[in-house]
């Protein structure tokens, strides 16, 4: 296949899966991984994608779910931040719900010296946290999702329900004022619902990317949210905005 030809298809394949990755257009073409890299360079170069580790994304399209191992290495900085942040507000004995979005995976990260009980669909933070003597870890059973590395579905949303949680730390797709707090997957959306459901006290975590912004779904509006947790300042129409359901706005710079 010619370069030109394979950039094209390569385009086909970011415009309808929104991600791609560097190894698995390596191996669909038959070329090597430096080569898709230099195709993926060119690309960027005309507007039309953003390169990451390991492959690339565009953040266009309300049904836009960006492949998990790209997204833990997107915004990196300001998840770190919001997770640090989160730490404080989680204390020793507590029942908490991690959702399957990267910045709750970099929350597990900083859970090492906390005694907890953690409930999650996520695959990769169950992974983290397998060994962990101090966590009582409780997975959520379904069907595996590959792009998100979770469990979804009926038999999830069946086993999320038996659960109450202290606090659940929920991030989202997308953030606007007229639209609420929305996802690009319905069933992931149904998840996180649940979860606000079953909370004594919900966070909502999202960088700043997320904001005046909409996706396909919505999980629910501001009135259950009862603390947004932000890697940077917001604007004065979101700080008045907030007042109005009293959610605590806690901005990280």
């Amino acid at each position: 296949m010619l370069p030109i030809a394979r950039r094209n298809k390569i385009k086909e394949i970011i415009t309808e899966k929104k991600s791609v990755i560097v190894s698995e257009l390596a191996k669909n073409f038959k070329v090597t991984e430096e080569t898709i890299r230099k195709d993926l360079q060119q690309l960027e170069e005309e507007g039309l994608l953003t390169r990451t580790y390991g492959g690339a994304y565009i953040s266009d399209g309300v049904e836009n779910d960006v492949d998990i191992n790209l997204r833990e290495h997107i915004y990196i900085e300001g998840k770190q931040k919001i997770a640090q942040m989160c730490i404080n507000y989680i204390n020793n004995g507590d029942s908490i719900f991690l959702d399957a979005s990267t910045t709750s995976l970099y929350i597990a990260s900083n859970l090492k010296e906390k005694r907890l009980t953690v409930t999650t669909n996520s695959i990769k933070i169950m992974n983290l946290l397998a060994d962990n003597p101090n966590i009582k870890l409780i997975i959520i059973g379904g069907r595996v999702e590959h792009p998100s590395m979770s469990a979804l579905g009926r038999n999830a949303e069946f086993n999320i329900n038996n659960y109450f949680f202290d606090a659940a730390f929920i991030s989202c797709r997308a953030i606007n004022i007229l639209h609420g707090i929305t996802d690009s997957n319905e069933q992931q959306a149904e998840i996180r619902k649940i979860a606000i459901n079953h909370s004594n006290h919900t966070y909502l975590v999202a960088d700043y990317t997320k904001f005046d912004r909409t996706a396909f779904t919505k999980i629910c509006d501001f009135d259950v949210i009862d603390t947004l947790i932000v890697d940077k300042p917001l604007s004065q129409e979101w700080e008045n905005y907030l007042k109005n359901f009293e959610t605590k706005l806690i901005e990280c710079d």
